[in-house]
């Protein structure tokens, strides 16, 4: 935190991405205290303070007038579409992205109409990412999980970024306080 204001001091920022995360796996009779805390301390705690050491950067860099107005800057976190929706053997990571959906709300109604905050909530994603790669590189287990989106793949970690371009840009000026699902329709549409 203080080492990045430090870094940031006097910059001017229009928006700022988190896109950090962990996945912790296992049931809940297996999940340690220690567990929950360090996916609550990277994932909820992490994206407060890399916020908090933004925010003067943040608070400068908003302005530029849109075709609809002025375009705040933009705050853009990573949740997940188990933080909504039950997942046998999420209780960890499940309960620190809800958080971090927690955090958005809060943090939008709070910085408005400064600051946009928006996050993003994916599902599984392929394409090389190491967290997911316990489930990526079973080729059953991927296949399953792919079947289960109506838009039956995996997730490319390209869907996300373009998702985050869109809500840090100001075509997406009008937009806070939401949590966008990027995840091939799993999170809402039944099959």
């Amino acid at each position: 935190g203080s080492r990045l204001a430090s870094h940031l001091k006097g910059e001017t920022l229009k928006g700022l991405a988190y896109a950090v995360g962990s996945i912790t796996l296992k049931p809940l009779r297996g999940c340690k205290t220690n567990d929950f805390m360090e996916s609550y301390t990277l994932n909820v705690i992490g994206a407060a303070e890399a916020i908090k050491a933004s925010l003067p950067g943040l608070k400068k860099g908003g302005s530029g007038a849109t075709k609809h107005g002025s375009s705040p800057s933009s705050i853009v976190l990573f949740s997940s579409i188990a933080a909504q929706r039950g997942l046998a053997n999420h209780a960890v990571i499940g309960s620190s992205k809800a958080a971090v959906e927690g955090l958005t709300v809060s943090l939008a109604a709070e910085f408005a109409p400064a600051i946009r905050v928006n996050c993003i909530a994916p599902s599984l994603t392929g394409g090389g990412s190491k967290m997911a790669k316990i489930m990526t590189d079973n080729e059953k287990i991927a296949e399953a999980v792919a079947k289960a989106h109506p838009l039956p793949r995996l997730g490319d970690p390209a869907d996300s970024a373009d998702a985050a371009a869109f809500l840090l840009s100001p075509e997406s000026s009008w937009t806070t306080g939401m949590v966008l699902p990027v995840d091939g329709g799993r999170s809402r549409v039944l099959k």
